[in-house]
């Protein structure tokens, strides 16, 4: 016979939290993806589209930069769960971009980055934002409560002055 276990609801939050993390990572990395690609796509083989090179391209920037803080928004109170999610995104964006420069010739020539390059840039924009959270945060913990000792009561000192 198996004999039913309880579980602890602390542990399942736990759980619950991390797998957040990494779904927001997966989903951030997959529309950081078809941003990608379709710019890629609008730039490259649809030439009806270069007249608008510039709102194309800022129009691809801006959904970027958009997908981009998706995991900064969602997990601004938590720094090591929002660079965990943004990484995770970040990577599957890397590897699609190695991916699409196989496709696309001379993509890394034009772009001026290898995936290599793209990988420490975005660890080092998502790993800065998370120190600035985690900072801010502690500012705010420290602003909110005293950071004085409090005073010993009369019975305790009576005892040290012995």
């Amino acid at each position: 016979m198996t004999e039913l276990v309880p579980v602890k609801l602390d542990n399942v939050a736990d759980a619950a939290s991390s797998h957040a993390a990494v779904r927001m990572g997966v989903y951030t990395g997959a529309l950081l993806v078809i941003v990608m690609l379709g710019a890629l796509v609008a730039a490259n083989r649809i030439p009806a589209l270069e007249r608008y090179a510039l709102e194309r391209n800022a129009i691809s920037y801006s959904l970027f930069m958009l997908f981009m803080l998706l995991p900064v928004i969602r997990f601004w109170k938590s720094p090591l769960k929002m660079f965990g999610a943004a990484m995770i995104a970040w990577t599957l964006f890397v590897i699609a971009y190695d991916v699409a420069g196989m496709v696309f010739q001379n993509l890394f020539d034009s772009v001026r980055h290898t995936p290599l390059v793209a990988l420490a840039e975005g660890a080092v924009v998502y790993g800065v934002l998370s120190v600035f959270v985690w900072v801010g945060g502690m500012v705010l913990h420290a602003r909110r409560d005293s950071m004085r000792p409090g005073r010993k009561a009369a019975s305790e000192r009576a005892r040290h002055n012995r």
